[in-house]
């Protein structure tokens, strides 16, 4: 009892903090700059940029074998996706245009070790993630590793995958290979990206692969969140134990989380079932790593609730950990990871004996009809939740420890037919919710260390296909050598990395509307091709290894311009 008045008073405290402002005081701009050291960031996900699905040794993943039983969208699948695992020098160069200065990406399990375990070690696939760590050092962009962004080995999953508790120790011997050979060079790692997406798609509605559709019958979902948890704490005690002292890094879990306004704040029962829908989101994981070991009180609670309520059909089943297990799993984080993209209105509700999270949990979700769309159903821009949720996750789950919040993934999907060069929805995204994260940290307090794009370039969105595009890069699906153009939102956020936010001293550098992007390239007279020639030339000549070595992507590029400078003046 006590536990459920400490979660309720310091979540509401949030609630009330906010409660009196206005809209206007609400989406006030604020002009300022991120302090010194801020650090800027994007993304990828192994599967869906890297292709090369079955090259080097690689073994198949639960997203391959998904993507070739024509579950995704129009049969498509990430067999080349956007040709990444060839592309290694040309995504750098890019991320060096944008002066990010820390790149998350994601290692495929599969292409390390194809079966998931040790004895099946590929060198040609462990060599590929070392090109990538070295060409991002070389550039003076950290390295930022996630050990797991959905894609298993199917040899793991044909066995139960994360519903097997074997699984822990098959993760924990993966982890300990990949601090061992990168761990040199790689001082940030993310045990998880999105835990909570595995459970509740992967094994909850089975939307995403592995596709199991189970929520209650075998309870799959709160088992793979059994383990998962298992599974990040083992891997943090692998690095603390054997490599810290060394290699001086951190280990960490990218949790996501909407926010969960009340939709009536006047009503104690909304904020009870906002409180509610958090808990059973972000909750489930950080609680048990940040706060005492096991799974909120609120949300036990509730399943026992149902257990009385619903003798003959039980919608929910809760794994204990033993005292050992919550143990080992309390304090296993060096900072809190947050991937945040929308958020919610929640009112409460009788979810009877209905399965899920929804009727478990009591709480009915629904979004503001005034809140603009986006190419998602699920993802409706909502940048003041941000602010919010920063400050929620402050006070429910680092009070004590005063760890740093790393944004480690924050994008909106813009759809595949549209004009996607001129995104300015994404651009207006992405402009508010930094600015929210700003005030969070300006104005409250908020320990906030880094924002994450998501992503470098447009992918295969898991089950939406090429459908959805995330990228700051556009991405031609329809030319086999998966040519990259920068979009309006790369130059807006390359303006913002360089003013370390939003200064009022105006960027010369990086202004996106002096630099128009179009489809087609504008033709010079023909007496300048020559002296546009010896511009690149003496440009890129002089340059460092790394540059060198890709003069050729930038002279490709450069003959692709002279080609159409001739077409047009014929």
């Amino acid at each position: 009892v006590e536990e459920l008045s400490s979660e309720s008073d310091e979540c509401h405290t949030v609630w009330d903090k906010f409660k009196a402002q206005t809209t206007a005081e609400r989406d006030l701009f604020l002009q300022e700059s991120f302090p010194s050291g801020f650090q800027w960031a994007t993304s990828s996900v192994s599967f869906k940029v890297e292709g090369g699905w079955s090259e080097g040794g690689k073994g198949e993943t639960i997203w391959d074998r998904f993507g070739h039983e024509g579950l995704a969208f129009a049969d498509q699948t990430a067999d080349l996706a956007c040709d990444s695992y060839r592309k290694v020098d040309y995504d750098v160069y890019l991320l060096r245009g944008l002066q990010v200065n820390t790149y998350q990406f994601s290692i495929s399990w599969a292409r390390i070790f194809p079966t998931g375990y040790r004895q099946s070690q590929s060198e040609k696939g462990a060599q590929y993630y070392d090109q990538l760590i070295n060409a991002l050092i070389a550039s003076d962009i950290q390295p930022i590793v996630t050990l797991y962004h959905w894609d298993l080995p199917q040899a793991l999953q044909n066995y139960g995958g994360w519903t097997n508790a074997s699984i822990v120790e098959a993760f924990k011997d993966y982890a300990d290979f990949c601090f061992s050979r990168f761990g040199d060079r790689v001082k940030i790692w993310n045990t998880f990206n999105s835990p909570w997406v595995v459970s509740h798609a992967g094994y909850g509605t089975g939307v995403h692969a592995p596709g199991v559709k189970d929520y209650v019958e075998s309870s799959y979902q709160v088992r793979v969140t059994h383990n998962i948890l298992k599974s990040h704490a083992e891997a943090w005690h692998v690095y603390n134990d054997n490599y810290r002292k060394t290699q001086g890094g951190k280990v960490g879990i990218a949790l996501n989380s909407d926010w969960a306004e009340p939709s009536d704040p006047a009503k104690p029962e909304d904020v009870a079932a906002a409180d509610r829908y958090l808990q059973f989101m972000l909750g489930w994981f950080a609680h048990p790593i940040f706060v005492n070991g096991d799974y909120p009180a609120i949300l036990k609670d509730q399943v026992e609730q149902k257990k009385t309520a619903c003798p003959d059909s039980v919608p929910a089943k809760l794994p204990v950990f033993t005292p050992t297990e919550s143990q080992r799993i309390l304090g296993t984080a060096d900072f809190f990871g947050l991937n945040h993209y929308t958020s919610r209105l929640v009112s409460n509700s009788n979810g009877g004996c209905t399965s899920g999270p929804d009727g478990v949990g009591d709480f009915h979700p629904t979004v503001d009809p005034t809140w603009s769309s986006t190419a998602s159903d699920w993802i409706y821009p909502v940048p003041w939740g941000l602010r919010r949720l920063l400050n929620y996750i402050s006070t429910e789950y680092l009070n004590v420890n005063k760890l740093p919040i790393y944004i480690t993934g924050n994008g909106m999907p813009t759809d595949y037919s549209v004009d996607s060069l001129t995104d300015t929805s994404r651009m207006d995204y992405m402009r508010s919710y930094i600015n929210e994260a700003l005030k969070a940290t300006l104005t409250d307090g908020v320990n906030v260390q880094r924002f994450t794009v998501q992503s470098l370039m447009d992918g295969f969105e898991a089950n939406q296909g090429y459908s959805q595009r995330f990228g700051l890069h556009y991405v031609n699906f329809e030319v086999g050598s998966r040519p990259r153009t920068p979009k309006q939102s790369a130059y807006l956020y390359a303006e913002i990395i360089e003013q370390n936010g939003f200064s009022s001293q105006k960027s010369k550098k990086f202004k996106a509307a002096e630099r128009p992007l179009t489809r087609r390239l504008a033709a010079l007279p023909p007496s300048e091709v020559p002296s546009q020639a010896k511009v690149v030339w003496e440009k890129f000549s002089s340059q460092s290894n790394f540059d060198r070595k890709m003069y050729h992507y930038v002279f490709l590029m450069y003959l692709i311009f002279l080609c159409a400078c001739l077409h047009y003046s014929l």
